[in-house]
C-alpha cells in the first residue's frame, strides 16, 4: 500500500485528456477522515469523467494518513526549520575566495646597503582566467614596487613543494622584512621577530611572491577543484597565467622579468619559462634556488642519484668534524670529490655486479675517507650509500641523525638502529616562526583579512600531484619530469635570458652536483653556455636562514641583475 508523509507530499501529474490530477497538500487541522478529504484536490481532465476509480484513489490516499492527533508532526516542523535556518546561516557565513581581485595596500621603508628606499606593498589576489576568460582560480600575492622606481625589473618568486605556498621566500630571504633566524638552531617561540631586511632585492628589482592554488589563501574558483592544478603542466600554467595577470593589471610589460623559484619551484621554472616564451612574454632571467630539473633519475635502478648525493655527503662529513684527515678548504676538497664521482665511482658503479671484489673494496676504501662512513658498511650498501643511510649512520655513535634539507642540523634519534631519521630538523625548527609571523604581519602591517585559513601547503586529504609533463618539442609526455628540457628549448628561442643556479653546500634534498648534471646535459652551444652561472654557499637547502649567506647571496644577486642590461 502507497505510504506517504502528510508534511510533505505534494504529488502531481500532467493532465492529458483521459487522466487525472491529483495535489495533495500537508494536512489541515486535526488528520481525520474529514481533514485528508480537504487536503485532497481532484482535478478532471476534459473530456473524460473520473470513473470508479476515483473513490479507489482516495481510499488509498485515506489509508495512507497516519493514526493520532498530528502532535508529533507539529513537534518536528520547527525542528526542521531550526536545522535549516543553521545550515543557511552557515553557507551564508562561508568565506570564499573572492572572484574579483582584493587588494590591501600598506607603505614602508628599508635600507639597504646604506640606501633608502620607501615602497609600497600590495597584498591581494589575482584572478586567472583560462582561454574563454572564464575564471578558474583566485591566487594570493604580495608585491613590493619602489616607490617612483619606474620601469625597473620585476621578479615573481614562489616556493616549492610541491603544494607550497611561497611563506618561506617571502618571510626568509628577498622581502623588505624577514624573520630573524640565526642559523642552524631551532627558532623558540620567545624568540620570533620580524625586522627589516638590509639584504633585500627592492633594490634591484620589485618583488612578488605568488602562493600556489591550494596553499596560502590560493583556492580554485566556480567548478574547479584543487585536482585541476595539482600537477606539473597545469601548476606551471597556473603560475604563468598569474604572472601575466600581475604584468597586464599592472602595466608591466616593458619592465624586465624574472622568475625566482626554490626547490620543486626550480622545476616550476624551466615550465613556466617556457610557457612564458610561448605566450609572448620572454623572460629576462630564471633564479633557481636549490634546484631539481629531473626528477627521472630518482627512479630504483638508475645509479644517478647516488652519484649526484656523495658530494653532499662529503660536504657533511667534513663540517661534523667526522674525517680522518679533514682538508681546511671545502670548496678546494669538493673539487678533488667531484672528480672522484665522476671518474673511478661513476665507472665502478657502472659494472653493477659485475665489479670484482678488489676493485669495490678500493672504491670503498676511498668512498670512506671522503664521507667518513665505515668502509664494511659502504660495501654491504654495495657503494649504494642511501640518503637515509648516510643521515643516521655519519653520527650513530652520538645518538645523532642528520637533517635533509640541510645536514648541518642535528636531531637526537629515538631509535640507535635506525635506518633513517624520524624527521627533519632543519624544517621543524623554522616552521613556527615562518608561519606565526607572517599571519601577524599580514593582519597588523600589510592590512589583509580573510576568514579562509592560511594553509602553508596543500598537501592535506586528496592531494595526489600529477607528474606527467609535455616538454616542448616533445612527442611523448614524461612520466617523470625533467624541465630542463624546457629551459634549454626557451635558451634557444630566447639567447638573451640568463640563468642563475644558487647552491647551498649541505643540501641533501636537492644536491649540488646534481645541479651540475642536469644543466651539462642540457647540450647548449658555448654562446649559450655563458648565459649560465652557479654561485655555492656553506647554506643548505634554504641558504637565506643563514644571515652572512644571506648577504653574500643578495650581493651575487645584486651583480647579476647588473648583468641583465648586457647581452
Amino acid at each position: 500500500m502507497l505510504r506517504a508523509n502528510p508534511q510533505k507530499i505534494r504529488l502531481r501529474k500532467t493532465v492529458v485528456p483521459g487522466t487525472f490530477a491529483l495535489n495533495w497538500s500537508p494536512f489541515q487541522g486535526r488528520p481525520g477522515t474529514a481533514g485528508l478529504a480537504n487536503a485532497i484536490t481532484l482535478h478532471e481532465s476534459p473530456p473524460m469523467r473520473l470513473t470508479a476509480l476515483t473513490p479507489l484513489l482516495a481510499l488509498s490516499l485515506i489509508a495512507a494518513a497516519p493514526p493520532g492527533d498530528g502532535k508529533a508532526d507539529r513537534k518536528a516542523e520547527p525542528a526542521r526549520d531550526h536545522k535549516d535556518a543553521l545550515e543557511a546561516d552557515a553557507n551564508a557565513a562561508w568565506a570564499r575566495p573572492p572572484v574579483d581581485e582584493a587588494a590591501a595596500i600598506s607603505h614602508g621603508a628599508v635600507t639597504v646597503r646604506g640606501q633608502a628606499i620607501a615602497y609600497t606593498a600590495t597584498a591581494g589576489t589575482l584572478t586567472i582566467r583560462n582561454d574563454d576568460a572564464k575564471p578558474i582560480a583566485s591566487m594570493f600575492y604580495t608585491a613590493y614596487t619602489k616607490d617612483g622606481g619606474g620601469n625597473r625589473p620585476v621578479t615573481f618568486f614562489y616556493n616549492g613543494g610541491p603544494g607550497s605556498a611561497t611563506i618561506y621566500l617571502h618571510m626568509g630571504s628577498f622581502a623588505p622584512v624577514r624573520v630573524a633566524t640565526t642559523d642552524p638552531t631551532y627558532v623558540a617561540p620567545s624568540d620570533y621577530a620580524l625586522r627589516p631586511n638590509p639584504d633585500s632585492l627592492i633594490d634591484k628589482s620589485d618583488l612578488v611572491f605568488i602562493d600556489a592554488v591550494g596553499a596560502g589563501w590560493s583556492r580554485p574558483l566556480g567548478d574547479k577543484t584543487g585536482k585541476d592544478f595539482w600537477g606539473v603542466d597545469p601548476d606551471a600554467d597556473a603560475f604563468a597565467r598569474a604572472i601575466m595577470r600581475y604584468v597586464t593589471k599592472n602595466n608591466r610589460w616593458k619592465s624586465p622579468k624574472v622568475v625566482f623559484g626554490e626547490s620543486y619551484g626550480t622545476l616550476r621554472n624551466g615550465a613556466v619559462g617556457a610557457l612564458l616564451e610561448q605566450r609572448g612574454m620572454s623572460p629576462s632571467g630564471i633564479v633557481f634556488l636549490s634546484s631539481i630539473l629531473n626528477y627521472g633519475v630518482r627512479q630504483p635502478g638508475y645509479d644517478q642519484n647516488t652519484m649526484v648525493l656523495f658530494p653532499t655527503f662529503a660536504a657533511t662529513a667534513w663540517y661534523h668534524h667526522r674525517l680522518a684527515n679533514r682538508p681546511a678548504d671545502l670548496p678546494a676538497f669538493l673539487a678533488e670529490v667531484r672528480a672522484f664521482v665522476a671518474g673511478p665511482y661513476a665507472a665502478a658503479l657502472a659494472k653493477g655486479s659485475a665489479i670484482s671484489p678488489e676493485e669495490a673494496r678500493a672504491i670503498a676504501h676511498q668512498m670512506s675517507a671522503y664521507i667518513g662512513l665505515p668502509e664494511d658498511f659502504i660495501l654491504r650498501a654495495n657503494l649504494r650509500v642511501s640518503l637515509g643511510h648516510f643521515q643516521t649512520e655519519l653520527m650513530r655513535d652520538k645518538g645523532l641523525s642528520t637533517g635533509r634539507l640541510d645536514t648541518r642540523y642535528l636531531m637526537p634519534v629515538n631509535d640507535g638502529n635506525a635506518a633513517q631519521p624520524e624527521d627533519d630538523p632543519a624544517s621543524t625548527a623554522i616552521d613556527g616562526a615562518y608561519v606565526a609571523s607572517f599571519m601577524d604581519y599580514a593582519s597588523q602591517t600589510l592590512g589583509y583579512h580573510s576568514d579562509m585559513p592560511y594553509k602553508p601547503s596543500a598537501r592535506e586529504e586528496g592531494f595526489d600531484w600529477v607528474w606527467k609533463h609535455k616538454a616542448p618539442g616533445e612527442r611523448g609526455t614524461q612520466n617523470d619530469p625533467d624541465t630542463a628540457l624546457d629551459l634549454a628549448a626557451t635558451m634557444r628561442t630566447n639567447p638573451a635570458m640568463k640563468a642563475l643556479f644558487l647552491n647551498g653546500y649541505f643540501d641533501a634534498a636537492t644536491p649540488f652536483y646534481g645541479t651540475e648534471f642536469d644543466v651539462a646535459h642540457m647540450l647548449l652551444p658555448p654562446a649559450l653556455q655563458k648565459n649560465i652561472s652557479f654561485r655555492y654557499y656553506p647554506s643548505g637547502h634554504m641558504v637565506y636562514l643563514n644571515p652572512a649567506e644571506l648577504a653574500h647571496m643578495h650581493d651575487d644577486l645584486a651583480a647579476w641583475y647588473d648583468s641583465l642590461a648586457t647581452h
